[in-house]
């Protein structure tokens, strides 16, 4: 255990825990938001995060666009791969047992992670830099690199738009609607198809802005990249009481602190930063059935 760990030092891990936990954020609220509408797990979240990567990564290095050209695409395409996979794998179960939708998410997660290894090859690919980003600006003894800083104010404001839009727009008063009770709101004209897709493209877009501060932060791109962060991502998800936004954020949160501060305290232990997940969940979830924000819901029979 380090025990003469300085201010410094200590300052330096919290912002190191605000950036990753920012990022686990961004992708648990895609989670939280399908959670919230169909009562699906999208398990293929992961899987659609690690896409928007490669979306980047071939438009920057293989195509040469100027890297605001591609975020703006990657973000696009990855909205429309989510509305596709809610189209063709989710919609024709909707009627269906929620296992069969278990089991169709389960298998679009394995299709894009086997689909992007035919087409990508299983080695990893650099992810091209960007030196004004991650070129390290020293205040008072603390490494802050821009993208970390970058981080925590895009996830803030992507939420702060998420629930407006959620609090204060049509399209979100429908998805309030259709979370509350999907029937009568059929029953009352909602278009519940669009309202599905709409959020199935939100919560991938979410997925697709962590894909590239992810790949800035990280500079890697290979086919399995999403199955560690999608699965601490849903975990965050659950911490916070899957359903909730802010929860997702607090519990995205909520690891990013404990993955970094562990390892800086103990870091013979850093082999052990995945199991850090699921030890907080499983205490959350002693004490905290429904997570930190989450309600009790009664299941229908």
């Amino acid at each position: 255990m380090v025990v003469g760990m300085t201010l410094s030092t200590f300052l330096q891990q919290l912002i190191n825990g605000l950036s990753l936990g920012s990022l686990y954020a961004l992708i648990a609220i895609g989670y939280t938001m399908v959670y919230g509408i169909l009562k699906l797990i999208n398990f293929a979240h992961g899987d659609i995060f690690m896409m928007a990567a490669y979306f980047a990564y071939f438009g920057i290095a293989v195509f040469l666009l100027p890297w605001y050209v591609t975020f703006i695409i990657t973000i696009l395409l990855t909205m429309a791969l989510g509305a596709l996979i809610e189209r063709t794998a989710y919609r024709p179960l909707r009627e269906a047992p929620k296992t069969s939708l278990l089991i169709s998410a389960i298998g679009v997660s394995f299709l894009l992670e086997n689909l992007a290894t035919y087409l990508f090859s299983g080695k990893p690919q650099a992810f091209p830099e960007f030196p004004a980003m991650t070129t390290p600006i020293f205040v008072g003894g603390i490494s802050i690199q821009p993208v970390s800083v970058a981080i925590p104010i895009v996830a803030f404001v992507l939420m702060t738009a998420i629930l407006f839009i959620i609090n204060k727009t049509k399209v979100g008063m429908a998805m309030r609607a259709v979370s509350v009770d999907y029937d009568t709101a059929k029953l009352m004209g909602i278009k519940i198809d669009n309202v599905i897709s709409s959020t199935f493209a939100l919560g991938s877009g979410l997925a697709a802005v962590g894909a590239l501060l992810w790949c800035m932060k990280y500079p890697s791109v290979l086919p399995l990249m999403g199955v560690v962060p999608g699965l601490k991502c849903f975990i965050a998800a659950v911490i916070g009481g899957i359903g909730n936004v802010k929860g997702a954020v607090i519990g995205g949160l909520i690891l990013g602190f404990s993955e970094v501060l562990m390892v800086a305290f103990f870091p013979a232990m850093t082999g052990y930063r995945d199991a850090v997940a699921f030890i907080i969940l499983i205490v959350i979830l002693l004490f905290l059935p429904n997570g930190i924000l989450g309600k009790k819901q009664v299941e229908k029979v």
